[in-house]
């Protein structure tokens, strides 16, 4: 009998370099997708788990009246405080990657898997191949400025946080240059998933019990 051949793919790039949009393209041609920001954010849910760790870590003053995180609060503490951002990872990351591999191991085919800190923390032996999705720099502070009404200082501490995205290109298996507009990016991701299906295809005739 044969085994479903899984292909499990690691994206990922900077804030406001447009993974989510790559992201939404692999999925649009028949991927299964998995983004460890809504994971994170289901264990930030009051009676998870991750919840629980928050609130152990930085007390009630990070709740909202009605008892959920304040998102907005975190985001700030984390981002202008490296210990607070260390003490948020230490607390949920394990419980997000158990969550993110108990997911995967329910799926087949090409599975995409967007990862924001996928090389800061040194995640890529959880994949078969990474892809890094990276812009100019100018174009990604535009974009964030834009998209969450930030102001240049709070955007530029945010792309700070991050590995440059130099780095990440030299680290990722693939790496997709968006500085133009999204068509170009679907073009790009629907090459790649063309070639990886010929991949899957492949796996699937030659693996057996």
């Amino acid at each position: 009998m044969k085994k479903p051949a899984r292909f499990v793919l690691g994206l990922t790039g900077g804030i406001g370099t447009g993974k989510s949009s790559a992201l939404k393209a692999f999925e649009s041609l028949g991927a299964a997708t998995l983004c460890l920001d809504q994971i994170a954010k289901g264990q930030a849910k009051p009676g998870r788990e991750g919840y629980r760790a928050i609130v152990k870590a930085f007390g009630p003053c990070i709740l909202n009246d009605d008892k959920s995180i304040n998102r907005a609060l975190l985001g700030r503490v984390i981002f202008s405080d490296k210990r607070a951002k260390l003490g948020l990872e230490r607390a949920t990351h394990p419980l997000i990657l158990k969550e993110m591999k108990g997911l995967i191991g329910k799926l087949k085919g090409l599975v995409v898997v967007d990862v924001p800190l996928l090389f800061e923390k040194k995640l890529q032996k959880n994949f078969d191949a990474t892809m890094v999705i990276s812009c100019t720099p100018q174009k990604q502070l535009q974009r964030i400025i834009k998209r969450d009404g930030l102001s240049s200082q709070e955007a530029r501490l945010r792309v700070k946080a991050q590995l440059p995205l130099d780095q990440k290109r030299k680290l990722a298996d693939v790496a997709i240059d968006n500085d133009g507009d999204f068509k170009r990016l679907d073009k790009h991701i629907h090459d790649y998933f063309s070639g990886l299906n010929l991949l899957l295809k492949g796996l699937s005739h030659g693996n057996h019990d």
